[in-house]
């Protein structure tokens, strides 16, 4: 299964996906190139990042056991599997929790508004 593909502005903080990119063009924001987001996979710092993912009975439950405070939060948790990606929104102050149908096969990213984009690969 391929990475989902992120850049982001080094100055307005914009993100975007990129689906497909045939051509390896570059992206420009605010006058710059825009950086490649690398997603982390290794979880040592005391806040977590990593998605946690249970299956069970053919449901997946999805928890980033993350502080949500106004300053320092989870602002999205995105699941690409072979042919979709679908994307859940979080605020601070919300528990940074999922609850839907397993479907098999997916990359959970979780994306932190101070440390970036962080993975779990679920089989």
């Amino acid at each position: 299964m391929k990475e989902l593909k992120l850049k982001k502005c080094s100055v307005c903080g914009a993100i975007i996906k990129i689906v497909e990119n045939k051509k390896n063009s570059n992206f420009i924001c605010c006058q710059k190139e825009m950086e490649d987001i690398i997603p982390n996979s290794v979880d040592a710092s005391f806040e977590r990042h990593i998605p946690e993912v249970h299956i069970e009975d053919g449901e997946m439950y999805i928890r980033v056991n993350h502080v949500m405070e106004e300053n320092h939060f989870i602002e999205w948790i995105m699941i690409k599997t072979e042919d979709k990606i679908i994307e859940f929104l979080f605020k601070p102050g919300e528990k940074c929790e999922l609850h839907l149908p397993y479907t098999g096969r997916a990359i959970i990213y979780s994306y932190c508004n101070l440390h970036s984009l962080w993975k779990k690969e679920v089989e």
